[in-house]
């Protein structure tokens, strides 16, 4: 498969790097809308980015009214507020589903069609405000992918948006704005990376660029979820997120990372939970559909191989992680959310339209991805 890539956007990438958003924005006007969330308040850092731009010239209007289970019409607002205050550009100060707010509001801010045109596909969106993505959670894999994933508010699935080309025009990642998290849900999030990274790696686009890229992602991941390493795990998370993010762009995820999203826009469960449950589930299909590239994320994952075939190798994969997870005492079942099986059935289907599911290597029929949901129920 030829390799078609392009590294946009410029990207920033190391501690208090956010020192630098107003030489970053400045090129783009005197007047932004800022897409956050109010935990970052506590620590003061929204107060620490506006000031920063205040020093470029540049006004903040800020919009942080978005709640965590925030759906895709939340962005119309943001998108209005931008409009009417005559913003050049739109920053996503925030985690995953602040960036997908503001990549919508970006998208908006210049038209007046509503959200649902762009969910529903009538509208592409030629016009937009340049967006600046400031994450604080380093696992987005749709961080330099041309679609990103929105919740339609009208039956909570999850649609796949296409991104105007050179929508986003910077990201700035800065180790010391990452969560502060602490015992199982800092695990979850390793085994959420781990599962956008190896299904990455798995997929049917992959090519040796993803390759160099998301082994070292993997490698990364399982020292996190290794609870007898002592190093910087945030640092760490950043680090493995950064690559992980750029391998699922020149490759892309699977229908693990598609569940993960579709159950947290349906239920309020962090898509970290899901996706550490869904994760042993996707890779025993995994085994059967790639076993030589199991067998090496088993090598990644610290796994001894001589003298086993490749088919052993490759099972030695799924026990790791089932061992880590009893170890880090993480969830190991969908029921333990209080979610009805019932109603994963619309889940399973959102999961499966979504279009990067193609990439999966094996044919997801939506009888098998239901399965998958039953396994991990």
């Amino acid at each position: 498969m030829d390799i078609s890539f392009k590294l946009d956007p410029q990207t920033i990438i190391g501690p208090d790097t956010i020192s630098r958003a107003g030489t970053i924005c400045s090129p783009h006007g005197n007047r932004v809308l800022i897409a956050t969330e109010q935990v970052l308040y506590e620590k003061k850092s929204i107060e620490r980015l506006t000031g920063i731009l205040e020093d470029s010239g540049i006004e903040s209007i800020i919009f942080d009214e978005i709640p965590a289970q925030a759906t895709a019409d939340v962005a119309e607002a943001a998108a209005s507020l931008a409009r009417g205050a005559r913003c050049s550009a739109v920053i996503g100060f925030g985690g995953l589903k602040i960036q997908a707010i503001a990549r919508l509001a970006a998208i908006m801010a210049p038209s007046r069609f509503p959200v649902f045109d762009l969910l529903d596909g009538r509208k592409s969106g030629e016009e937009f405000l340049p967006y600046i993505a400031i994450p604080t959670a380093g696992r987005d894999p749709f961080m330099f992918t041309d679609y990103f994933i929105a919740i339609d508010s009208r039956d909570r699935t999850v649609k796949q948006i296409k991104a105007p080309d050179k929508l986003c025009v910077a990201a700035i990642i800065d180790n010391n704005l990452s969560e502060s998290l602490s015992g199982a849900f800092a695990s979850t999030t390793a085994f959420d990376g781990f599962c956008v990274a190896v299904e990455a790696y798995c997929s049917t686009r992959a090519n040796f660029l993803s390759d160099a890229l998301l082994e070292q992602a993997i490698s990364l991941y399982a020292g996190m979820m290794d609870a007898e390493v002592g190093f910087d795990a945030a640092n760490s998370a950043i680090n493995a997120g950064f690559l992980s993010a750029l391998g699922s762009a020149v490759s892309a995820p699977g229908i693990g990372t598609a569940l993960a999203y579709a159950i947290n826009g349906r239920f309020p469960v962090a898509k970290s939970w899901t996706s550490t449950v869904l994760l042993p589930y996707i890779l025993e299909r995994l085994v059967t559909a790639r076993p030589e590239r199991m067998a090496r994320v088993a090598f990644l994952l610290g796994e001894t191989q001589e003298g086993v075939s490749v088919a052993e190798s490759a099972n030695f994969a799924v026990d790791n992680i089932r061992r880590r997870m009893g170890a880090l005492k993480v969830p190991a079942r969908l029921k333990e959310f209080n979610l009805s099986l019932d109603r994963l059935v619309t889940v399973a289907e959102s999961a499966r339209n979504l279009e990067f599911v193609s990439f999966t290597p094996w044919t997801v029929s939506a009888e098998d991805t239901f399965d998958i949901l039953k396994q991990a129920f």
